[in-house]
């Protein structure tokens, strides 16, 4: 009867220890580049698997038309919080496989602003109108090596144009997707 409580005590001592959450990291900083800017961040942990994500960085553009002599090209400020849900560390740490760098799936809601306050481009006097945007978005996060990784992500919400400050007669609110593929390097 004592071997058989003891044996019953350890198997449920071993099964408490294990049963403990995969957890994001305290704190994850890096750098990313991708097709249209380049974007420093932060993700400060909130809870086991919800981080909140920091991010200031240049948004580029591309634009030609009958209107311009040639290919159009601009980078502008960006300045991005974005709370994101890990929902699958414990299931990739079950299938032992890296958690570190809060490598895994999330889905998150990316609310991002772009001010007016410098462009850079090929042509002069350009300007960008203020605007704010709120999407949902899915995304995954993979490490390559020890510093290097890569993110992706997809999703549709909701952009509103300050347009009045640019001498128009109402601003504007439209549809707004967030299509993202980026190579990024972690402190």
């Amino acid at each position: 009867m004592n071997k058989t409580i003891l044996t019953l005590v350890m198997i449920s001592l071993s099964l408490t220890a294990k049963s403990q959450n995969t957890s994001v990291e305290k704190s994850v900083s890096g750098i990313q580049i991708g097709l249209l800017g380049i974007w420093a961040h932060n993700e400060a942990k909130l809870s086991n698997q919800i981080a909140l994500r920091t991010e200031i960085g240049l948004d580029s553009g591309i634009w030609s038309g009958d209107y311009y002599d040639g290919t159009g090209f601009l980078m502008t400020p960006v300045l991005t919080v974005e709370p994101k849900w890990y929902y699958n560390l414990n299931k990739r740490e079950r299938k032992s496989r890296r958690t570190d760098g809060n490598n895994g799936n999330f889905v998150s809601l990316k609310l991002t602003y772009h001010p007016d306050w410098f462009v850079i481009s090929n042509y002069d006097n350009i300007n960008i109108i203020n605007d704010v945007s709120i999407i949902p978005t899915w995304g995954i996060r993979r490490n390559i090596g020890n510093h290097f990784n890569y993110e992706t992500g997809i999703g549709v919400g909701y952009r509103y144009v300050f347009a009045k400050q640019a001498g128009y007669l109402e601003n504007e609110s439209e549809t707004a997707v967030n299509l993202h593929l980026r190579i990024g390097y972690r402190f």
